[in-house]
């Protein structure tokens, strides 16, 4: 019985920590809405206009703004991301070899 040695597979990968977008844009979006509630709710009530319509208002004011500022953040925290990702060689191991596998030490 003849046996086949397989050298691993090795690879050069890039190693880095990005953010999610999605967190950094609902929060965004949140800060805009709490500033909304300060600017409807802390002023004198105008009678022309209900403190929830002043509210709606003022959420896609401040929202938009939160939005953009949320992606913005994101998009520099990738940035800074990119400059610090670290490059490593990987190699594919068979887990069906029992050699292959990391013994702990005795």
């Amino acid at each position: 019985m003849v046996s086949e040695q397989h050298s691993p597979e090795r690879r050069e990968i890039t190693v880095r920590r990005a953010p999610r977008f999605v967190p950094f844009l609902a929060l965004g979006v949140v800060a805009g809405f709490i500033a909304a509630l300060f600017v409807a709710y802390g002023g004198a009530e105008n009678p022309s206009f209900t403190r929830e319509a002043t509210l709606g208002f003022f959420t896609i004011m401040f929202g938009l703004p939160g939005l953009l500022l949320g992606a913005l953040t994101a998009l520099i925290l990738d940035w800074i991301s990119v400059r610090r990702a670290r490059r490593s060689t990987v190699e594919s191991v068979d887990p069906a070899e029992p050699e292959s596998r990391e013994q702990p030490p005795s």
